[in-house]
């Protein structure tokens, strides 16, 4: 009996880069953020900080940061020609959403079909790729201020930019959460992502 493929070999390999990107730029930038803190209140211990000062932060920061970019627009680029970001993400509308949480929160939203997303799954990826775009734009602001002015001046100035890239990186370290969660409660998710089906 053949098996439908779920997930092609290049969104599988693509997604565990992106994967892995967001988790180091996230640990690296945490680093980063010690050495200047935005929030007064807000600290990250050295044991969920990558780098071990400033300048090694900086350079896991900078490297991975290629690394994610060249990753995420060959994803785009490639679902865009495929079909299927269209196919995936597509259609979707605010009642499907309400509709679907609501089932998800009450614990009865089916899974029988793991190739097919729900309209929640739909919305939140589709959240994540345009909060990776912000990431890496209010990025670009604080990296490179006086070489991006217009970029910077649309963050609304580089004390902003780091605001706008602090809060993009939290809704990425939730997305990340939830997703762990998602998975260890439906198990199958996590084998069509490695194996593709």
């Amino acid at each position: 009996m053949a098996h439908t493929t779920i997930h092609p070999v290049w969104v599988r390999i693509m997604r565990w880069i992106n994967a892995v990107a967001v988790v180091v730029m996230c640990l690296s930038g945490w680093q980063v953020y010690n050495a200047s803190p935005i929030f007064k209140a807000i600290w990250f211990p050295s044991w969920v900080a990558l780098g071990g000062w400033l300048g090694g932060a900086l350079l896991w920061h900078f490297t991975v940061m290629w690394i994610l970019v060249a990753n995420f627009v060959t994803y785009l680029v490639l679902g865009t020609f495929t079909g299927r970001l269209r196919k995936k993400f597509f259609p979707i509308g605010i009642r499907a959403i309400a509709f679907d949480l609501v089932a998800a929160l009450r614990g009865k939203l089916g899974h029988d079909d793991p190739g097919r997303y729900n309209a929640v799954q739909k919305f939140a990826y589709l959240v994540v790729i345009a909060d990776i775009v912000l990431v890496v734009l209010s990025g670009l602001a604080i990296w490179k201020p006086v070489q991006l002015p217009v970029l910077r001046t649309l963050m609304g100035g580089f004390d902003n930019a780091r605001i706008v890239h602090f809060v993009a990186m939290s809704v990425l370290v939730g997305f990340f959460s939830i997703h762990v969660v998602m998975v260890a409660l439906v198990p199958r998710s996590l084998l069509t992502m490695i194996r593709g089906r």
